[in-house]
């Protein structure tokens, strides 16, 4: 009975790290009226002006605040979507070329108060 109960365990831990890695990169979502693209907890993605030719931009402490979303070697890009590798080696999604973040004064889903942040800040649109 007690090896059973741990091979259930073990079974839906693995079945949970699963759902962790692999994850579908952002999704269309509803900031008020307009539709945005949001990550999988439902937050508001944004893209920066700076970011040119597809390579993110946004380093060091600009990370504590827009925090990028990470793709592993697992993840699996859907039309307009693609992973592209930070100068540190860690993997971003970007959508249409450009590299998407968090906004980490949002807090909860659908907040958007990135938009328009220093001019250069803009929602990410489907």
């Amino acid at each position: 009975m007690k090896a059973a109960t741990i091979l259930i365990a073990v079974a839906l831990a693995a079945t949970q790290a699963g759902s962790a890695f692999g994850a579908e990169p952002g999704q269309p979502a509803r900031a008020g009226k307009e539709r945005v693209l949001a990550d999988q907890r439902g937050m508001t993605l944004y893209i920066f002006d700076k970011d040119k030719h597809g390579r993110p931009s946004c380093v060091g402490a600009c990370l504590a605040v827009w925090p990028p979303l990470m793709a592993t070697n697992v993840d699996h890009a859907r039309a307009g979507w693609k992973r592209v590798t930070r100068d540190n080696g860690s993997v971003q999604w970007a959508y249409r070329g450009h590299p998407v973040y968090t906004y980490s004064l949002d807090t909860k889903p659908g907040d958007r108060n990135g938009d328009g942040v220093e001019g250069t800040w803009h929602v990410a649109k489907p």
